[in-house]
């Protein structure tokens, strides 16, 4: 059960309306790595542990954090709506709504969310569920999470450079405080995953079936080799239980597959037309 107090959880005032600037942020709300995925990415997450315990309180107490972040986000954007620039056209002036479409409002801002927030990103996609992970392997899931928050760090740090507007950016540096810490939560919790179970996931999958001779390889599929210089191309592997090595000319392990025809009633192009029958150009050496 959820309950809502009216306070918000840190200030979401600006120092003027930017109505262009409310697209820009409409980003960190909407968008892949914005707030509504997050929050619901860890809630969904929770709500699959089949137990409780510390893993399932840390995703609930986060995940219900980022809702008060989607409250202060959806604040800050409709205040930065009310009032709009006038524009430069006689008409315009006339209008200081359509002023800040000219100057490069989202008019949806205006037609669709009556000077609010809208669950999109920066450029009017729509939110989409495909966006969260919740596979019920929490090691997996954390992992994800980490990049979740690495991510909306990332996209915050950027908003916070496009604007000079002093309530914002003390809102977005609050945001940005909480990305670190989510971040660093998330790995402290994949690194106890990681001493309790393994780095590879799933852990528990039998090794007898898969093909070991390739499970610490690593295949030189570019240009040069300069892949061969890192960690992951020699010594002991992660897990301990294997050594990388670095196979620079790779050469195929199955033929070059052929497939049968499709019965007639598909309509492919007839096999007799398939086959090469145009001699090879002539050499230039």
């Amino acid at each position: 059960m959820f309950y809502h107090i009216k306070e918000l959880q840190y200030q979401a005032k600006p120092d003027r309306p930017d109505p262009l600037y409310a697209k820009k942020l409409q980003e960190v709300l909407g968008g892949q790595f914005g707030e509504i995925s997050v929050a619901l990415q860890y809630l969904f997450q929770g709500w699959n542990v089949r137990g409780n315990g510390k893993y399932k309180d840390l995703l609930m107490d986060t995940g219900t954090e980022e809702l008060a972040h989607i409250e202060m986000l959806a604040t800050m954007i409709a205040r930065l709506l009310d009032g709009a620039p006038v524009g430069d056209l006689e008409e315009a002036a006339k209008d200081p709504v359509i002023g800040a479409i000219l100057g490069g409002m989202n008019p949806q801002h205006a037609i669709v969310s009556g000077l609010g927030a809208m669950p999109a990103d920066s450029v009017g996609n729509r939110w989409t569920a495909d966006y969260i992970i919740a596979s019920g392997n929490l090691l997996a899931d954390f992992r994800a999470n980490l990049n979740a928050e690495s991510q909306g760090r990332l996209q915050v740090c950027r908003l916070y450079e496009m604007t000079s507007d002093r309530g914002v950016r003390d809102m977005l540096s609050w945001l940005i405080a909480r990305d670190t810490m989510h971040q660093n939560q998330w790995i402290a919790a994949i690194k106890e995953l990681e001493a309790k179970e393994n780095v590879v996931v799933p852990s528990t999958f039998p090794r007898k079936l898969e093909k070991q001779e390739v499970a610490y390889t690593l295949f030189n599929f570019s240009a040069g080799n300069q892949s061969a210089e890192g960690r992951w191309a020699y010594g002991p592997s992660m897990d301990g239980k294997g050594v990388f090595q670095y196979v620079e000319h790779p050469v195929p392990l199955a033929k070059a597959p052929v497939l049968k025809p499709a019965p007639p009633y598909i309509y492919n192009t007839p096999p007799s037309v398939l086959k090469s029958n145009t001699p090879p150009p002539p050499s230039m050496c």
